[in-house]
C-alpha cells in the first residue's frame, strides 16, 4: 500500500506565571538552544514472545517544538512506536536520535531530563498523595541524598497548575477516579520539564469531562511553550484538532504523514481504518461520520467522495 504523504512543514498559572514562562526558566542555562527534535530512522521493533517484528524499517521525526499525532487501528504498532521512540523498548535494528544523540548513549537521568513518557501501564503505591507522585517526576534533577529544593517546589506547584489538580493536592492517589489519576500522572511527567512528551493514549477509558482537560493540557502545551510532543490517540477527531502534525500506521506500516488536513482523508480512513466515512472541514478541524466498516470484496468508496456537507440545523 502506498504511503499518504503530506508536505513538511499565554495560558495564566495560578502563580501568574505562563507555560512559556515556565519553559523559559527551567531551560536558564540553554535559552540559546534549538528547539528539541527526536527522530527514529529506520526502526525495527517488536517483542520477544514474537517471531516477526511489529515494525520493520520505519522512520519519523517529531516535528520540533508541535505536537505529532499517532494513529491506526488496533494492533497497527502506534504503541510499539512510542515505546520505541522513548528507548523502553529494544532496538533490533535502527537508532533513535534525540537532538542529534543516539538515546542509547544517554544515561537514565540524562534521558529522563530531556524525555518525558506516559505510558498506558502506570502504576503507584496506594498510599501515596497527589503532591508526593508529583514530586516524583523531579527525580531526574536530584542526587540520591539531595532534599527538595525551592526549584523542585516551583516545578510541582507549575505541573500541578497546569494540571488542573491542585485541589487535589492533598488526596490519596489509590482514593481517585480514573480521569483524575490520569491528570496527575500528567502533572507528574510535566513535573519533569523535558524538552520532549510522549504520551501513551492519554484520553483511553475517559469520561467526556476528563478527555476534554487532558485535551486542553496537550493544547497549552502546543500553544504556549516549545515542547516536542508525540501522542498516541485512537479517536482521528482528537487528533485532528491537537496536532500539527498526524502520522497514520497499519500493520506496523507508516501509511500516511502530513498536516490532518493533508491526513484524514476518505481514501485514507477507507486503506488503514477500514471503513467508509465523509470528512467534513470545518473551523475546528477535520470531522469525520463513519458510515460503514469495509470489507475485502469492497471497491473503491464512491459514496464518500460523492457526499455532500451537511448542514447544520439553526438553534
Amino acid at each position: 500500500m502506498s504511503e499518504h504523504t503530506g508536505t513538511d512543514d499565554a495560558t495564566p498559572q495560578s502563580d501568574g506565571a505562563t507555560v512559556a514562562d515556565w519553559t523559559e526558566e527551567a531551560t536558564t542555562e540553554t535559552t540559546t538552544a534549538a528547539i528539541s527534535e527526536l527522530a527514529g530512522e529506520e526502526l525495527v521493533l517488536g517483542y520477544p514472545n514474537t517471531d516477526e517484528p511489529v515494525l520493520d524499517g520505519e522512520s519519523m521525526t517529531a516535528t520540533p517544538g508541535a505536537v505529532t499525532a499517532l494513529v491506526g487501528p488496533n494492533g497497527s504498532g502506534k504503541s510499539t512506536l512510542l515505546k520505541g521512540l522513548a528507548n523502553q523498548l529494544e532496538l533490533t535494528d535502527g537508532s533513535v536520535l534525540l537532538d542529534g544523540r543516539d538515546v542509547q548513549s544517554l544515561g537514565t537521568k540524562e534521558m529522563a531530563k530531556k524525555l518525558g513518557l506516559l505510558s498506558q501501564e502506570s502504576t503507584s503505591p496506594g498510599s501515596i498523595s497527589v503532591e508526593e507522585l508529583v514530586f516524583h517526576g523531579r527525580y531526574p534533577h536530584r542526587g540520591f541524598f539531595e532534599t527538595v529544593t525551592d526549584e523542585d517546589e516551583r516545578a510541582v506547584d507549575r505541573a500541578i497548575d497546569l494540571a488542573g489538580v491542585d485541589h487535589l493536592r492533598d488526596r490519596q492517589v489509590s482514593s481517585l477516579s480514573g480521569g483524575q489519576k490520569q491528570l496527575v500522572w500528567i502533572a507528574m511527567v510535566l513535573a519533569q520539564e523535558t524538552d520532549v512528551l510522549l504520551l501513551d493514549e492519554p484520553t483511553t477509558f475517559l469520561d467526556l469531562h476528563h478527555q476534554l482537560e487532558v485535551m486542553e493540557i496537550i493544547e497549552t502545551l502546543r500553544d504556549e511553550s516549545d515542547i516536542t510532543v508525540v501522542v498516541v490517540l485512537h479517536d482521528v477527531e482528537q487528533a485532528a484538532r491537537l496536532a500539527d502534525r498526524m502520522v497514520a500506521l497499519k500493520d506496523g506500516e507508516i501509511q500516511a504523514r502530513g498536516t490532518p488536513e493533508e491526513v484524514l482523508t476518505e481514501s485514507m480512513l477507507a486503506d488503514v481504518f477500514e471503513i467508509d466515512a465523509a470528512v467534513d472541514r470545518t473551523e475546528r478541524g477535520p470531522r469525520v461520520e463513519p458510515i460503514r466498516p469495509r470489507h475485502d470484496d469492497d471497491g473503491a468508496p464512491d459514496e464518500c467522495r460523492d457526499h455532500q456537507p451537511r448542514m447544520e440545523a439553526d438553534e
